[in-house]
């Protein structure tokens, strides 16, 4: 497959696109993450997300170490050709580091952010690969 569709993105100038990962069903949004041209190449030959870890400084295929795979659904590019949203699947039921459902788990209530999700998994033993 060629991948003149890469150009029609407006990357970032570090060569980054905003990526949003909305479960497919309930239509929540589980995380937002970065994509460069490879990740997101890689996300279209795979069928499960891959972002780019702007920390790490490296691809990052989620569920790598957690098993909490994304598998991508459909994806979509916004209007201005900017952002991409996609539709996933997630494998495991957890996608935040935190070990919640979602990374938007906190609602600003009374002048202040306030927890409403509970944690399905100790990130400590989702990620005890780490140690």
């Amino acid at each position: 497959m060629s991948e003149a569709w890469l150009d029609e993105i407006k990357w970032t100038a570090d060569g980054l696109v905003p990526v949003i990962a909305q479960e497919e069903g309930s239509g929540r949004v589980l995380m937002f993450a970065w994509m460069n041209r490879e990740s997101l190449a890689l996300t279209v030959r795979e069928g499960r997300a891959v972002y780019w870890s702007r920390s790490r400084g490296r691809l990052w295929r989620k569920g790598e170490e957690s098993g909490n795979v994304q598998r991508v659904k459909e994806m979509r590019l916004d209007c201005d050709g900017d952002v991409i949203l996609l539709t996933i699947e997630q494998l495991g039921g957890i996608a935040c580091h935190t070990g919640r459902h979602s990374c938007f788990y906190k609602v600003f209530e009374n002048g202040q952010w306030k927890s409403v999700d509970p944690v399905l998994q100790d990130p400590q033993q989702i990620y005890s690969k780490r140690s």
